[in-house]
């Protein structure tokens, strides 16, 4: 997915813009940058984050970079920032986006006479081309709504220009803007928990398709926000921190909420309740409160080495990654009846070799809950997972092998409790080698974040969509 971090203040921003960045780490983990501006003159560093952390790269760096203002991202598709110079002027931009008619996008450009120099695998740098949508407005708003205008998916950005940071939220808001101040100091990020601990409270959030000018001075508002918001439900159940917050709404207590509600209709006997960590950790909580039994850590993640990493891009490192980064508590689980809880089923290999190690542990009944719905349409919005077709969700393969089309009544199957979402469920169960399977409902899950489902984008588990 990917977030990003800004800072303009009245002194040398280079520690904020660092630690504020590292901040958004658990965002993605293959691309980060940072770039600064003083005097017209930008410093950038880009460094590959797939096998260390963002601070081990750019720590030893930190001296190179001077001015008052700068941008940085952690990505998990495309090396950023790029520097741009236009007839706009000269910007840096880091942007967290998903370009679907990329290919048809490019054909255009290059018509128009555009080039396009960040190239990696033969593909167009998708930030390279939302400023080159950029450089066709005859001012910087008006090339942002170009973006958005022609641009199918979505897109948040920040622009880092000489005097100013400009910030843009997506049109449908799917990803979350937020600005936050200090004496003398602005930052901007895509998570709120980028700013306690620099002593910067939050002050404001984008609306969607809000533009804003950032300086030392204040916050100017230089396009009003639409009406329409199909902000992502991962956020809560999945990419965000537990302390985040988006649209008011905290990402623990939804987790919480959510785990404390299923259980509540839980007839289930278990000894305790366990998390598959780390984001299965706050609905486990609920879960245990409200099922009124111990919480207890029955599999635990390696830390040390195996920070939260998202899903690798081959089966053979999905397949070890899920088997080096958890360790079941065998004098736990021994003898025991226990709920874990998760945040979603995507392919199944990660819990398949859960499941194998927990009963290797000795325990005797493994009863799943999930945060969320089952997974049936792929994200077309957000660069959720790796996933390069349908047939690699569990929940496509489970109804082609019941319907001999993995595109046969997908709303029945999407809808909570019908007959063929009880088969479904009930084939997954089977597969993983579990004692009983439930995943909460999108009702349950709407309740949990706190916004009308007119407001949250759904389209993973009953297929609506707004583009």
């Amino acid at each position: 997915m990917g977030g990003f971090f800004g800072v303009t203040a009245k002194h040398k921003c280079i520690d904020d813009l660092f630690y504020g960045t590292d901040y958004n780490s658990h965002m993605g983990t293959k691309r980060a940058g940072m770039v600064t501006v003083k005097d017209g003159i930008f410093t950038r560093s880009i460094h590959n984050i797939e096998s260390t952390y963002f601070r081990t790269k750019f720590q030893d760096e930190l001296h190179e970079f001077t001015g008052n203002s700068g941008i940085g991202v952690i990505s998990d598709t495309d090396a950023q920032p790029i520097i741009v110079n236009c007839h706009l002027g000269k910007f840096a931009i880091v942007t967290v986006a998903r370009i679907n008619n990329i290919s048809d996008l490019e054909k255009k450009m290059l018509a128009k006479g555009h080039h396009f120099c960040e190239h990696s695998y033969d593909i167009i740098n998708p930030t390279e081309m939302i400023s080159s949508l950029i450089s066709e407005g005859k001012d910087i708003i008006s090339g942002i709504r170009n973006v958005y205008d022609h641009l199918k998916g979505s897109c948040s950005m920040l622009l880092l220009c000489e005097d100013r940071i400009i910030a843009a939220r997506d049109r449908y808001g799917r990803t979350p803007v937020l600005v936050a101040k200090k004496e003398g100091a602005y930052a901007i990020s895509s998570e709120s928990c980028s700013f306690p601990n620099l002593d910067y409270e939050q002050c404001y959030e984008l609306g969607p398709d809000e533009i804003v000018e950032i300086t030392p001075d204040g916050i100017k508002q230089l396009q009003a926000p639409g009406k329409e918001m199909q902000i992502c439900s991962f956020l809560w159940t999945y990419y965000g921190y537990p302390v985040c917050s988006y649209e008011g709404c905290n990402v623990d207590r939804m987790r919480y909420k959510d785990g404390y509600d299923m259980a509540r209709e839980d007839e289930a006997e278990v000894d305790f309740v366990s998390a598959i960590p780390d984001s299965g950790i706050g609905m486990a909580l609920g879960y245990a409160q409200g099922k009124n039994v111990p919480y207890l850590r029955g599999i635990v993640k390696y830390t040390p080495t195996w920070p939260r990493s998202f899903t690798p891009s081959t089966q053979e490192r999905r397949e070890l990654v899920a088997k080096m980064k958890l360790i079941a508590n065998k004098a736990l689980l021994d003898g025991k009846k226990v709920i874990f809880c998760d945040d979603s089923i995507v392919r199944g290999t990660q819990l398949r070799d859960n499941v194998k190690d927990m009963f290797e542990a000795g325990i005797k009944e493994i009863h799943m809950r999930i945060s969320c719905p089952p997974l049936i349409y792929p994200c077309t919005f957000l660069n959720f997972t790796a996933s390069k077709t349908e047939m690699e969700l569990i929940t496509r393969r489970v109804i082609k092998r019941l319907e001999g089309d993995h595109e046969a009544h997908l709303d029945e199957y999407a809808t909570y409790g019908s007959e063929r979402y009880n088969r479904m469920v009930e084939e997954i169960r089977k597969e993983l080698g579990l004692t009983t399977l439930k995943f909460s409902s999108i009702e349950n899950m709407v309740k949990a974040i706190g916004l009308p489902k007119c407001r949250i984008c759904t389209h993973c588990f009953d297929g609506t969509s707004h583009d």
